[in-house]
This record gives C-alpha cells, structure tokens and sequence, in this order.
C-alpha cells in the first residue's frame, strides 16, 4: 500500500471530516520528522520546522487536504492518591518526573524507585492504563525534562544569542532556554 501525501500543516480543531488518526504514546507525540502510521495501516511523512509537542494540536493536514487526528495512546501509569497530594506532588516534581495533576490524583509512569518513594510518604499507589497527557512545562508550553548542553563548539557554553524557548542545539536533544530580560 503506498503512502498517503505528507503532512503539510498541524491543526489546532478538528475539521468537517477526518479520513484517520495517529495513536501515539506521550514519547511519540513529541517530534519535528518522522513517518507515522495512521491506526488503519496507512503510512505518511512529517516534517515540522522545530520540534513539537502534538499535546497543544488536533492533528495534520495532509497536501491532499485530508485530515489525520491525534489520539493518546493508553499506556500503562501509576495512580497516586492521598491526604497530602500537594506534597506528594512537590516530591514528583523535585523528580524531574513527567506528572498528570489531577484535583484527586496524581499520574506518573510506572517506576518501582518512584513507587517505593512514594508508599513510604504515605500515598497509595494504583496501577491504571490510560493516555498520559502530564502537565507542560513552568516556562510556557513544552515538556518537562532536564536541561543538558552536551559538547558544543562555543567558548561559552550558555551563549545563546537571540535563541531562546524549546530548540535542539544539534545532538538530537530539546533544551530549553528563558528569554534574556530587555
């Protein structure tokens, strides 16, 4: 079966009609180019400018004017519940650790160090299988993770110029970098 056209556009709403959808986990629906392959077997390419959290779009636009939606996939999560889920969250959080707030619980992946930490805290912790959708990042929109240069051919490491926001420095990695003050 060949292909269907590339993806020339991301959607911010669903259109009238919907020809497919992507199932991806919360790993997958960060990229900038890759193929996917659309639940019904049909393949097409994406090619975005930057790297983009597809969490803040509907789906793709196809050259041919079809749509293809975005759907979470389930994945297998750790629910935590408790009387002091503020605090359990702080500790989640000091973690580094990707988290779904809810006003009753708390989601992470599935990590028996992180389970253990939390037990011991007093949460009581429930395996579940549902799509992942953890909160962005305190910066604006963007994913929570660590902040790591690697090697770079700069005398000075953090001189970024005028780049700032979530943008790949090269190695395949997304950095993050605040807005220099005015």
């Amino acid at each position: 079966m060949p292909d269907l056209p590339p993806a020339r556009a991301l959607l911010s709403t669903a259109p009238a009609a919907v020809y497919g959808a992507v199932v991806l986990g919360y790993d997958e629906r960060l990229l900038r180019r890759k193929r996917l392959v659309t639940a019904q077997g049909e393949g097409f390419l994406v090619d975005l400018p930057a790297v983009t959290n597809l969490d803040e779009h509907w789906g793709f636009a196809l050259q041919d004017g079809r749509a293809i939606a975005v759907v979470a996939a389930e994945e297998a999560l750790v629910q935590i519940t408790g009387q002091d889920l503020h605090r359990l969250a702080w500790h989640i959080g000091n973690r580094h650790t990707p988290c779904q707030i809810e006003a009753t619980r708390l989601l992470i992946r599935r990590d028996h160090v992180l389970e253990a930490m939390l037990a011991q805290l007093g949460a009581k912790v429930a395996y579940v299988t549902q799509p992942f959708k953890p909160e962005g990042g305190a910066y604006g929109t963007g994913r929570t993770m660590g902040h790591s240069h690697g090697p770079e051919a700069t005398p000075d490491p953090h001189a970024h110029g005028e780049t700032f926001g979530w943008h790949d420095h090269g190695d395949g990695k997304l950095h993050f970098h605040p807005a220099k003050p005015k």
